[in-house]
């Protein structure tokens, strides 16, 4: 019905460091000095639990415009449990996420009631949140090898 194809380019430019291109606004990511980077961005984990806060930010407001409800300040907290044994190829780990948690601060004068609503819809709707809690198809990469 509205499909919309998005797109982001990943190049590598250094060891561990990586620049994200989307309609030409760039990201650096990369690993902290511990583990092998440079540490001159969020590393790719970090980066997936900023897109769920920043997408549930956006949405809050958009929706909370909706609503009628005023937020005077706003705040997304989310952090992840992940075991690194499953990146190092242990088959007892998975690689990814066990458990992701948000918590979120909002200043306010409407109904405490309508903002935990709004906060509820935001849960249901945000597409970040939706694609990580409920799974997407990953396709198979296309591999092109130059010499």
């Amino acid at each position: 019905m509205y499909e919309k194809t998005y797109k982001v380019t990943a190049k590598k430019v250094g060891d561990l460091e990586v620049s994200i291109d989307a309609r030409g606004h760039k990201v650096t990511i990369d690993e902290p000095v511990a583990q092998g980077g440079t540490d001159k961005g969020m590393n790719p984990v970090e980066m997936l639990l900023g897109s769920i806060a920043a997408c549930q930010t956006i949405s809050t407001q958009i929706y909370a415009e909706s609503m009628g409800i005023k937020i005077d300040e706003m705040s997304v907290e989310v952090e992840g449990d992940m075991d690194s044994a499953g990146f190092m190829g242990y088959a007892k780990f998975r690689p990814g996420y066990t458990n992701i948690r948000t918590h979120v601060k909002i200043k306010s004068e409407s109904d405490p009631s309508m903002v935990k609503q709004l906060i509820d819809l935001v849960e249901i709707r945000c597409p970040v949140a939706d694609s990580v809690k409920n799974g997407v198809e990953i396709s198979k990469a296309v591999v092109d090898v130059e010499k």
